[in-house]
């Protein structure tokens, strides 16, 4: 998956005066952004391969405008550019193309965001920790097998990065709720739509798709708690579409330099492979269920832990399951400010449901992270 989360938005709490419009300072722009990269050994299964692997993920650069505007509103947009396409394409990486550009106002009221960037349920989910450089097993960067046959995901992806509206409200005694509507799917990246009407009658697409979640972040003494639970639904269109359906819940425990963390997914007539569509395709008839658990250790530069990731989609046009396991072992090195070095071994099993389909692969490598 393309970025990582905190599972937390944050809100300004600046309050909304009415009044006249006022003259305030043009809006600062900051740039930021991040390269992942490596060298793996990797040892499969797939006609007993052994090969050496060198990913380049994460290649990313944020362009972001914000201020403060003289009535106390927070006013902003983002434009999000990446090297190769959103869908993990290999045939067009030498391709930059706009990922997430949105706008959004905060202040008292809450937070609002318009346009394309992904929903809230995305962004308010908490999942098992991240312990290597840019890259775990909820929506890896790296993984270090074939195409995975089952979805590696228990965040919410049916609207991804299709322009939508969001609302996040203000945090209160520690609860936050965020709600989000998508009126057209499979676009997967900005769509500017300036003149006339998107077509809604492609065969496989989601329309209308709701989504709402809601999380808690607290403190107890020393602990820290986060803990959320979303829901989305849409409509399909064409002969073989449901009306696609996804759930699920997430925790995070941290305490004395320990966070233990998971999540649980589940959703119904989407499309459980996931080389169709990333999960955002109706399938009337597949279902799929996701969970992972991890946990990691943090003092001064160093985190090492585990984490684990199981996967199960019932493909009804195939008559077929599809499964995928996933344990990484590993820790990270901050090198400095926005450098980290880490180290992880992959045990991976993927199984496409075919006679003979099964397939293990076994890999370690380092990891160089950079962001900026």
């Amino acid at each position: 998956m393309k970025k990582t989360l905190l599972g937390t938005t944050a809100l300004v709490s600046a309050g909304l005066v009415a009044g006249p419009a006022l003259a305030s300072d043009p809006l600062n722009v900051t740039v930021s952004g991040s390269v992942i990269t490596g060298v793996y050994f990797v040892d499969s299964d797939i006609d007993n391969v052994q090969e050496t692997k060198i990913p380049v993920v994460a290649r990313d650069l944020t362009i972001e405008a914000s201020g403060t505007l003289d009535n106390g509103l927070v006013a902003g947009a983002v434009a999000m550019l990446e090297l190769g396409s959103d869908d993990g394409d290999t045939a067009d990486t030498d391709d930059a193309t706009f990922q997430e550009v949105y706008a959004y106002l905060e202040g008292g009221f809450g937070r609002t965001e318009i346009g394309a960037t992904d929903g809230a349920a995305f962004k308010m989910h908490y999942s098992s920790p991240w312990f290597v450089p840019g890259n775990g097993v909820d929506s890896p960067n790296i993984f270090n097998s074939r195409s995975p046959s089952a979805r590696t995901s228990t965040y919410a992806l049916m609207t991804e990065d299709d322009n939508k509206v969001s609302y996040f409200t203000p945090r209160i005694a520690g609860f936050q709720l965020g709600a989000s509507y998508t009126p057209d799917t499979q676009q997967n990246e900005p769509n500017a739509n300036g003149f006339g009407l998107m077509p809604n009658n492609i065969p496989g697409q989601i329309n209308d798709v709701m989504e709402v979640s809601l999380n808690y972040a607290g403190e107890f003494g020393g602990l820290a708690l986060g803990l959320d639970g979303f829901y989305g639904a849409g409509e399909g269109e064409g002969p073989a579409a449901g009306d696609p359906e996804e759930w699920g819940f997430g925790a995070n425990v941290g305490f004395a330099g320990f966070t233990l963390g998971g999540a649980w997914y589940e959703n119904d007539d989407i499309s459980a492979d996931p080389a169709v569509g990333l999960q955002n395709v109706s399938a009337s008839g597949d279902s799929t269920e996701v969970w992972t658990a991890g946990v990691s250790y943090g003092t001064g530069p160093w985190t090492i832990g585990t984490a684990y990731l199981e996967s199960e989609g019932d493909d009804s046009s195939a008559a077929i399951t599809r499964e995928v396991s996933f344990w990484q072992v590993g820790g990270g090195y901050a090198l400095g400010a926005g450098v980290d070095l880490g180290l992880d071994i992959q045990f991976i099993e993927d199984d496409n449901g075919v006679a003979g389909g099964a397939v293990d692969s076994t890999s370690g490598g380092v990891v160089l992270a950079i962001s900026f």
